[in-house]
């Protein structure tokens, strides 16, 4: 998968002993990438040097027969060699402990881009790894990431409730539950469906005044303008009085056309869902605003998926998802971005995304797991970039080095974009054409190593009481 096109390829520069001594007066510099092409581009010794330098180097293993693993050379705290594992040599090396998951791909597969946590866990690793229970990672194969450019793999996201359609059954006087209705957490409701019988004394008095209000402005028909007047006002605030405590509307013409207060008052369901939380129990007194029941319309669901933070930049509102959970294996579902969360967790370097997924057969129940794919906003424009290894971060600027050309180099600051596929995008500090190193970088990866190693890149300034050498004459005569 790329999602960007690259403009110009970077080629890896292993440079052998002929292409040291970056600065004359610069030993330490020119001796340590000296020490590092021979450890990463001599061929190994003996009869079969010329075999194995036609196989390819899986990866390297620890010296020490320890169960740890690289994708470049490295060297152990002691200073030694990780040992490089060839294709064909990756079952030998299981009684030094490689994982299962280093082995050869299966036939039909591609190669090994990188392995994923077995739980599903956000978290990738580019070699052979264990969980903290003794699992292997997975190995995902060339061409199973994706098959479109520009989407990110997001590995966990969470089925939650709309937060727009969760609804609360309460009232807001005090009363008594004489019957329910709905008695069951999970139970399907429709809008106006009957929930519950309640006896409420407060509300008996308020209609034995509004129907008295009524029968009164009925009686007064033939009255003067101003008892007719104070007759209607009277009734207009004892239906208001009922209207704020939320009895309906049919209720209120069954009261007027029957003229009998009804004992007890039904409590309707204010929409479509399902019962999330039944705190109603018969015969229990509840008191106003106290939670009856919880009801969500799950029609429509969210799914909060964790995207890493540097895939965040990709996202957009209304970017396409897909969906994928476990308990219906080989059906996806879609959905699309809704809302990017502004803050992202300090502990797992991850934001929280918002996809609205319509569910009108219910199938995506509240806690679920889903794997989720985004169709992120990249585009097919052409940008230049780098490798990975090309790239030496300090945490606070970024760099890289230039080859100058007789084994000289250049350190230059450059502003990264993108990250996707092992480059990053270049936006600032480098030109198309411009070869930069992209092996032995590690030899200065310690921050601290930092800004020593780049000052080691530039010629030395002259000593004060060193005279500055004049200029050559140049062959004329002439300076």
């Amino acid at each position: 998968m790329k999602r960007f096109a690259l403009a110009v390829l970077l080629l890896a520069l292993v440079f052998g002993a002929g292409a040291v001594g970056y600065w004359l007066g610069k030993p330490t510099a020119a001796t340590s990438l000296q020490m590092t092409a021979a450890a990463t581009s001599e061929p190994p010794s003996g009869a079969s040097s010329a075999a194995r330098s036609e196989r390819k180097v899986l990866y390297y293993k620890d010296p020490m027969g320890k169960p740890e693993y690289s994708p470049v050379p490295k060297k152990d705290p002691m200073g030694m060699d990780y040992i490089p594992v060839y294709e064909g040599e990756e079952d030998n090396a299981a009684a030094s402990s490689a994982p299962t998951a280093a082995a050869k791909p299966p036939s039909g597969k591609g190669r090994v881009l990188y392995y994923r946590n077995p739980m599903g866990l956000p978290d990738t690793s580019p070699v052979p790894k264990k969980d903290s229970m003794g699992m292997d990672y997975i190995p995902v194969y060339e061409g199973e990431e994706s098959d479109e450019a520009g989407t990110v793999k997001i590995t966990v996201g969470t089925v939650q409730a709309d937060e727009r359609r969760l609804f609360v059954v309460n009232t807001k006087f005090e009363g008594w539950i004489e019957k329910l209705h709905v008695n069951a957490t999970g139970q399907t409701v429709h809008r106006g469906e009957p929930l519950m019988e309640v006896y409420a004394p407060e509300l008996i008095v308020a209609e034995r005044e509004y129907l008295l209000a009524w029968q009164s402005r009925r009686n007064m028909a033939g009255a003067g303008a101003e008892n007719r007047s104070a007759a209607w006002q009277l009734a207009e605030a004892s239906l208001q009085r009922l209207k704020n405590w939320d009895i309906s509307d049919d209720q209120l013409k069954r009261l007027q056309s029957g003229g009998i207060v009804a004992r007890t008052l039904t409590l309707r369901a204010p929409a479509d869902g399902i019962v999330l939380e039944k705190m109603a129990v018969e015969g229990m007194r509840f008191m106003p605003g106290e939670p009856l029941y919880r009801i969500a319309d799950l029609s429509s669901v969210w799914i909060l998926a964790e995207v890493f933070e540097q895939d965040l930049s990709a996202l957009r509102d209304g970017d396409e998802a897909r969906i994928e959970v476990n308990a219906y294996p080989g059906t996806s579902f879609t959905g699309r971005v809704a809302f990017i969360y502004p803050t992202v967790s300090q502990e797992t370097r991850t934001g929280k995304v918002r996809i609205i997924v319509p569910n009108p057969d219910g199938r995506l129940k509240t806690g679920m797991y889903a794997k989720v794919a985004l169709d992120t906003g990249f585009d097919n424009r052409p940008v230049l970039a780098v490798p990975d290894s090309a790239v030496i971060d300090s945490g606070t600027r970024q760099a890289v080095l230039v080859v100058r050309g007789e084994g000289m180099f250049e350190p230059r600051e450059v502003k990264l974009g993108a990250h996707a596929d092992g480059y990053h995008e270049v936006r600032d500090g480098l030109a198309a054409g411009d070869r930069v190193v992209v092996s032995a970088n590690f030899l200065i990866d310690a921050e601290s190593n930092l800004k020593a190693a780049l000052k080691s890149f530039a010629p030395p300034a002259p000593a004060d009481n060193e005279p500055t050498k004049p200029a050559p004459t140049p062959a004329g005569g002439k300076p």
